[in-house]
Formats: C-alpha cells, sequence, structure tokens
C-alpha cells in the first residue's frame, strides 16, 4: 500500500468535502509518526514529561482506531 503524500488530494466520497474525521482517518499512520517525532525531539531536549504528553495522544488515537476496526470488523 501506498502513502499518500500530504500535499496530494483527499479522496472525496459523492460531492462532499473532505471533514477532519476522514482526513484523520486518512492519514492517521502519518499523524501517529509525527507525534513520535515530536515526543524524540522534546526527548532529546531533556523534555521527558513533555514527550509523554505526546506519546499520550498517540496511544489514545492507535487505541480509537483499534476498537474501530474491531467494531467495523
Amino acid at each position: 500500500m501506498r502513502r499518500r503524500m500530504a500535499d496530494e488530494p483527499a479522496p472525496k466520497t459523492e460531492g462532499t468535502e473532505p471533514t477532519v474525521e476522514s482526513l484523520s482517518a486518512l492519514y492517521l499512520g502519518n499523524i501517529l509518526y509525527a507525534l513520535e517525532r515530536c515526543a524524540m525531539g522534546l526527548e532529546a531536549e531533556g523534555k521527558p514529561a513533555d514527550a509523554g504528553f505526546y506519546r499520550g495522544i498517540a496511544r489514545k488515537l492507535a487505541e480509537a482506531r483499534g476498537r474501530e476496526k474491531v467494531t467495523n470488523g
């Protein structure tokens, strides 16, 4: 599966504009990667609490996605 680049247009459903929900679902992997890179940078700056905050956001997003997949099959 090819990764979608941020500057590529998001797929639209019949005549509707993309929503925050549809875009975040589409780019979830990219968002999780960016959050981890942010956390790594904060750790390198000696800010482990801040890094943990961003990893916590990523964990909640990943867990929510996992629950969606279980619910939707």
